[in-house]
């Protein structure tokens, strides 16, 4: 891979255009995977995707020019999946299967584009939504959330010399170095990154995932993002996300139907995927609720992945839950991905040690914490918590719960119905930081 000294090419940021979304690549892995299966089941599953700014004290709409985002939206539009891109996709393993995607569907990716979007201002704010088929709104939501942090680092920087660049790229290198020299000392570890959705931008990520691949060699297993993954000849890491449930969900017919759309989608992935892909995500409408009234089948799949309790506490319920099935956790996998840093990692790593299978998810903290490293005043650089999920499927609004109810995304009279399902017990609200 060819390094490209990220203070030159951030210092050059003055054409009339640089594009941030070069390619559709530029995902996560698992966007793929529920796409194909979404489009064999829900072709026809109309689906609104929203972005939300859980960092109220930012206003994205005071700092990112509304003309340069329409610019980038409009020109993610215009991007195609590349032939090569096509083949690899085609022609590689995942997961140690060949052919993981269809003919059928390799062919219907060649074709395909994002559709369009609304955008507008409230309250210092943007409301950016996307309207159409789940099959291809579900489709900006990397792009999104990529264009909006990448443009708001840029207006961070904009205007600063050469050499205040240079010191700021410096220090974010040998802060992050700092952090691989740590997790090298963790002999047994597994970790991959799960940066793109809210990285500094494309450049940094690629010099992250460099470093964690020199760094921590086979320890470092790949990366959730496809571009990178086939670019470095890394491993494409990723299984589902909450939009699944969220959508079965809002399609159910009554409350009794909403209570079993959980382990419905969990039904339908398991029909599409098996083997290291049989990983649930059991938060999005609470884990407890999950865990009491999981089918027995599930305990037979590969693992968890606790997304929105504390690690090591959400760690501790998924493992008990084993135990009552009468597994052997030490067989079972844990992939920990909620907001991990050096600390959090280390110390989750050290309490679930011999006693289970584990893997990390490095997200934001691996690709955006350039917190204390800039020569000059700005807050502009520190993340912020900002998703994009699905609001509405069907005409009917979506709705998740998580464990933390800080990240609850819904109407307030749906929650409201939702937690009349399926409880709040578990359920404990902490601060979002990213």
């Amino acid at each position: 891979m060819v390094f490209t000294d990220i203070a030159t090419r951030t210092y050059n940021h003055n054409w009339r255009l640089d594009p941030i979304v070069r390619s559709l690549l530029d995902t996560d892995f698992y966007k793929l995977l529920m796409l194909q299966m979404v489009r064999h089941l829900y072709p026809d599953v109309p689906a609104t995707f929203e972005l939300i700014n859980r960092t109220k004290t930012v206003r994205l709409a005071d700092v990112i020019d509304e003309a340069e985002l329409r610019a980038q939206l409009d020109h993610a539009r215009t991007v195609r999946f590349a032939k090569k891109e096509l083949i690899w996709l085609a022609g590689n393993s995942f997961y140690g299967k060949a052919q993981m995607f269809g003919p059928d569907f390799i062919q219907w990716l060649a074709d395909f584009r994002l559709p369009d979007y609304d955008l507008r201002k409230i309250d210092g704010q943007y409301e950016l939504r996307f309207h159409g088929p789940w099959t291809h709104t579900m489709m900006w939501e990397i792009p999104a959330l990529t264009i909006i942090n990448e443009l708001r680092s840029r207006t961070a920087v904009k205007g600063r010399d050469r050499f205040e660049l240079d010191v700021l790229y410096a220090r974010a290198k040998a802060k992050l170095w700092g952090k691989v020299e740590r997790l090298s000392q963790l002999p047994d570890l597994v970790i991959s990154d799960f940066g793109t959705r809210r990285r500094h931008g494309f450049l940094w990520q690629r010099w992250c995932v460099e470093a964690l691949k020199e760094g921590l060699g086979k320890r470092f297993i790949g990366s959730s993002n496809v571009l990178l993954a086939m670019d470095a000849d890394l491993e494409a890491i990723g299984t589902n996300a909450h939009e699944l449930p969220m959508v079965l969900a809002a399609l159910a017919d009554g409350d009794e139907e909403l209570a079993k759309a959980p382990y419905r989608v969990l039904e339908d992935w398991r029909a599409h995927y098996g083997g290291n892909l049989l990983i649930a995500l059991p938060d999005a409408f609470g884990t407890t609720a999950f865990l009491k009234n999981a089918p027995d089948w599930l305990a037979d799949w590969t693992g968890f992945r606790p997304d929105s309790a504390p690690p090591i506490e959400g760690g501790e319920q998924i493992i008990r839950w084993w135990q009552d099935k009468r597994r052997d956790a030490r067989e079972k996998l844990l992939i920990f991905s909620d907001g991990m840093d050096i600390d959090s990692i280390e110390a989750t790593y050290r309490h679930f040690h011999g006693r289970v299978r584990m893997s990390f998810g490095w997200g934001t903290n691996l690709t955006n914490d350039f917190r204390g490293c800039a020569p000059f005043e700005t807050d502009g650089l520190d993340p912020i918590s900002l998703v994009c999920k699905v609001v509405e499927a069907n005409g009917r609004p979506a709705v998740k719960l998580s464990d933390n109810p800080a990240k609850a995304t819904g109407r307030p009279e749906e929650i409201e119905r939702y937690l009349q399902v399926f409880g709040s017990a578990g359920h404990r609200a902490t601060n979002v930081l990213v």
